[in-house]
């Protein structure tokens, strides 16, 4: 396996840390309503477990308030209890295939909070691009050893290697930044 083989390789790992990351703080609340707060929210419905975007329409209506509108209106009981066990500490009012879930205002504790929560979801991910970094270059050093890799493409490729850590790192900085404005609105 050539250098640039090895190297095309972590591409697709550090992507998938980026999506998971950005899932998660697409999961974090702010002070604005979004649907993916609750979206993949797990229900209870005819002895299954689904999610809620399975089971209806969630939308945002306005900045602190989410709808949910069921495909069916057995799902509305099922959904109900779901939400009241969630930590969202919100309030619910249903009505036929619709429920309407009003989210609190954030207070300065519950933001500090968050932002703690946000500081270690980055630093996650920082560890988990640094694990990738450690695996592909032992397969660089190893590939060195066994005189696929030449010496000076070893360090050629560190520094690449590097450089492309760094990118990763920078990016789930910005995204951190980008949910800390979210939070602190």
């Amino acid at each position: 396996m050539t250098l640039q083989e090895i190297l095309k390789r972590i591409t697709p790992d550090l992507d998938q840390v980026i999506i998971y990351f950005e899932g998660e703080i697409n999961k974090m609340r702010t002070g604005r309503a979004d649907p993916s707060l609750i979206s993949d929210l797990k229900v209870n419905c005819f002895d299954q477990e689904f999610t809620i975007k399975q089971l209806a329409v969630v939308s945002a209506s306005g900045a602190r308030e989410i709808v949910i509108q069921a495909w069916d209106p057995s799902y509305i009981e099922p959904i109900l209890a779901a939400l009241g066990n969630s930590s969202l500490g919100s309030s619910m009012l249903a009505e036929k295939n619709l429920i309407r879930v009003s989210l609190p205002a954030l207070t300065e504790e519950s933001r500090k909070n968050f932002l703690k929560i946000l500081s270690e979801k980055m630093e996650e991910q920082r560890i988990a691009v640094r694990r990738i970094r450690e695996k592909i270059w032992k397969e660089i050093q190893e590939g060195e050893r066994e005189g696929i890799v030449r010496e000076d493409d070893k360090f050629r490729g560190k520094d690449e290697l590097d450089k492309l850590v760094k990118k990763y790192n920078e990016k789930i900085d910005t995204l951190g930044e980008r949910k800390k404005k979210e939070v602190m609105e």
